[in-house]
């Protein structure tokens, strides 16, 4: 049986680039705007019509219950990283928390999860892009996006920062201006020209026309555009000041999941009948289409294109940061944990981006089996790495408090009460999954997909306990 080691807290490094050679090329204002940003997926967009069908209005409270459980999970995060900001985020804290075996399997998990997205969103830049030009065939599109990104990330993590910053930009611009166009319309200005008043809110079935039940379905839909919202720790420990900037975002993460999340599908299901067949297809143009603006397919195309760079952006950067920590603490490649003169971790990103083309092969050669197989198994990963984040926490807290209280300049609420609520909401949320006949194959399959990594750690950990080698957890 493996043992769990003492909690290690280290002290918080100097300013400037991190003893673990990575650049602190990551300024305040793309800091500022990777937090606010980084919760706006590519999800919102396309994903929210098939929650709005399962859950009619009604998917206001999934979306709201899904956001407090990530407002309470990034709480916890931001604590520990706001007492030591490192490249590995919550896969350190698990590490030095729970075990080796923890850290191991979560970070695996993770890059797993992302390195998969790059292929989901390369093949989603790639259809629109061939809808415009379609002289270029997909593939061709998916890989001249894959390399211009992979470009951005191997020249600095400066470079990432910036073409970051403009694709939250646009799509912060584009939530925003969303909301205010829609709430003249709810109250009768212009673009509308009666105020449509709470009608679509409580006709049509009421606001939950499918039963309460279809809260959680609806919840099942949404909490995988929720993933993201973490990016901003890991990032915190490229910049010169990285506990002022997760302190920043962690503050600022409940106005920004009421605002872009709930704001904006307020003004869909409030405006629009939940169940017109254009809410379901595309309920962002289909508002847009209701008011009369010229060209709503474009925007949104536009919009969604940037939504999606921004994820492949983001994916890679977190997917490299992620096998760069795993390659410190010698559970990846000694390779992964190389910086190129530029500071940035090339080999991890190659290795992420490899992983990405492999998965977009499969996309077109075997959507329905293997790519499939891809998309499933790694569809509950964000619900494990939020236990465990949570798990972590539990321990980390206990240790920062006895031997260096100071660091804490971040806490849980009510620790440890709402830590343990958050774990019993979690827990339920994966049982109802298991029980959901559409969430099911996901949970089965990202749970063998977790047991077999997990297992390769325990052997892992049982080998070396054998071999003497001693545990040498480097804090990055």
């Amino acid at each position: 049986m493996a043992t769990t080691p003492p909690v290690e807290v280290t002290e918080r490094p100097p300013a400037g680039d991190s003893p673990d050679g990575l650049q602190a090329g990551l300024k305040n204002r793309h800091l500022s705007m990777i937090a606010i940003g980084g919760v706006i997926g590519a999800g919102l967009f396309v994903g929210s019509g098939a929650g709005i069908a399962a859950a009619g209005p009604g998917i206001l409270l999934s979306y709201a219950l899904t956001g407090l459980l990530v407002v309470l999970v990034m709480r916890m995060l931001g604590e520990m990283a706001a007492a030591d900001p490192v490249s590995g985020s919550f896969s350190t804290y698990a590490d030095r928390a729970l075990g080796r075996w923890a850290g191991f399997t979560i970070g695996w998990l993770y890059w797993f999860f992302w390195a998969v997205v790059l292929a989901v969103e390369a093949t989603a830049a790639a259809t629109i892009l061939t809808g415009w030009v379609p002289g270029i065939p997909q593939w061709g599109w998916a890989l001249l996006v894959m390399l211009a990104l992979t470009g951005t990330n191997l020249v600095s993590v400066g470079s990432f920062g910036e073409f970051e910053f403009w694709f939250a930009g646009i799509k912060v611009v584009a939530i925003v201006a969303f909301i205010l166009i829609g709430a003249l319309a709810i109250f009768g200005l212009p673009p509308g020209d009666d105020a449509v008043g709470m009608a679509n809110l409580t006709g049509h079935g009421g606001f939950l026309p499918n039963g309460p039940g279809a809260i959680l379905s609806g919840m099942l839909l949404v909490v995988f555009s929720f993933m993201g919202s973490e990016i901003v720790t890991l990032a915190a420990a490229e910049s010169p000041n990285p506990v002022d900037a997760v302190r920043k975002a962690v503050n600022s993460v409940i106005w920004r999941i009421a605002l872009f999340y709930i704001g904006s599908i307020l003004v869909i299901v409030t405006l629009l009948p939940w169940d017109s067949a254009a809410v379901k297809e595309s309920p962002y143009v289909a508002v847009l289409d209701s008011l009369d603006i010229k060209g709503a397919g474009t925007i949104m195309d536009i919009v969604v294109l940037t939504a999606v760079l921004s994820c492949l952006n983001s994916g890679l950067y977190t997917a490299s940061r992620m096998a760069f920590s795993l390659g410190q603490r010698g559970d990846a490649p000694k390779s992964f944990a190389t910086v190129n003169r530029g500071g940035v971790p090339a080999v991890a990103i190659w290795a992420s981006v490899a992983f990405g083309f492999v998965a977009v092969g499969f996309n077109y050669v075997s959507p329905d089996t293997v790519f499939k197989f891809l998309l499933n198994s790694s569809g509950a990963v964000a619900l494990f790495v939020w236990l465990v984040i949570c798990l972590s926490q539990l321990r980390m807290r206990r240790k920062i408090e006895r031997e260096t209280p100071e660091l804490l300049t971040v806490k849980m609420w009510l620790y440890p009460y709402l830590t343990y609520a958050t774990i019993a909401l979690i827990l339920f949320v994966v049982g109802y999954m298991v029980y959901d006949k559409d969430g099911r194959p996901q949970m089965i399959m990202s749970v063998l997909v977790g047991l077999l990594v997990l297992g390769v750690a325990l052997a892992r950990e049982r080998s070396r306990a054998q071999s003497g080698v001693k545990d040498d957890i480097t804090p990055s």
